[in-house]
């Protein structure tokens, strides 16, 4: 296994579905603790609502965030505890995914983990409602195209910069549709809005970013840890005064996933296990064009696939 240089990668909002992390729940006792011991700290059965839904409810910003943390931290212990000899080389994690990559990094507490992630999707879904957007997903242009389109436009920004040929850009509703034909025009070969609550990653969350602020200053902080690759640069981060103000600025500022993938590749890394809901950070390293292996965990049987792998 030392040839192995592992990244362990977790996903954003949007992986949410109802009844993830069930069959760990009933399989794992280290599971079943994660989500009671999630479910005490909020003081809500935040675990019935994971599985049992309704799907509505759970994909709400204040309730999707946190339950996504809640199941990929789950899958997480279940991982270390069958495959204890594994040492990551670095962590990561795709928007809210950064909360779990610093939980599993050493950065901060799981319980401290819980409580910001829950005041983040609090947060966020008051300023989707305060500052209503949407988000859309530019295919086929590159990033210097789509900014000479955005540059003098109001309300719309540039918010995740995931693989190669996808852009996604949020703002108002009146911005997004206002610059979509003018992206096509520039040669796009479409542009396609998402179903989301926010204009997440845009100037609109700027009174979440204000609020988490506070929160983010007082979090404890480890200074020893697991190497750490973060959003807004795209890039190893060391320091805890910059792991602080990366995180607070991450509300409102694009995410490099595909440029932190790289620097991964740089660093070494020939292998990604994705732990939490879904294959979305998986499909990714394909359009990226990884050429280590990517697996992913978020079903029991993935458990003796990534054995098999690993052997």
């Amino acid at each position: 296994m030392s040839q192995n240089k592992i990244a362990l990668i977790f996903p954003g909002q949007g992986a949410q579905i109802v009844g993830m992390g069930k069959d760990f729940f009933e399989a794992f006792p280290v599971a079943k603790e994660t989500f009671l011991e999630a479910d005490r700290i909020l003081s809500r059965s935040l675990s019935s609502l994971i599985f049992n839904g309704p799907q509505e409810e759970l994909t709400q910003t204040k309730n999707s965030q946190v339950a996504i943390y809640v199941v990929s931290i789950a899958l997480w212990r279940v991982f270390k505890e069958r495959f204890g000899n594994i040492e990551p080389a670095v962590c990561a994690g795709l928007s809210l995914g950064e909360y779990t990559a610093m939980t599993v990094s050493g950065l901060i507490a799981f319980e401290e983990g819980v409580k910001l992630v829950q005041a983040r999707g609090n947060y966020m879904q008051e300023a989707a409602e305060s500052n209503p957007g949407t988000m859309a997903v530019v295919l086929g242009l590159d990033l210097d195209a789509v900014n000479q389109v955005l540059e003098g436009e109001e309300g719309v920004w540039v918010a995740n910069l995931n693989c190669p040929g996808q852009i996604v850009i949020s703002g108002t509703k009146e911005g997004i549709e206002r610059v979509s034909p003018l992206i096509k025009e520039k040669g796009a070969k479409r542009v396609l809005p998402l179903d989301v609550s926010g204009a997440f990653h845009s100037g609109l969350m700027q009174s979440a970013k204000e609020k988490l602020s506070d929160l983010i200053q007082s979090l404890e902080i480890e200074s020893e840890h697991t190497p750490f690759v973060m959003n807004v640069t795209g890039d190893f981060v060391e320091s805890v005064e910059a792991v602080r103000q990366n995180l607070i600025d991450q509300v409102v500022s694009p995410v490099y996933w595909e440029k932190g993938v790289r620097a991964m590749l740089k660093k070494g890394v020939n292998t990604f296990i994705e732990i939490g809901p879904g294959k979305t950070l998986t499909g990714m390293n394909k359009k990226i064009g990884v050429e280590g292996r990517s697996m992913n965990l978020s079903k029991l049987e993935d458990l003796e696939a990534i054995a098999a792998e690993l052997r």
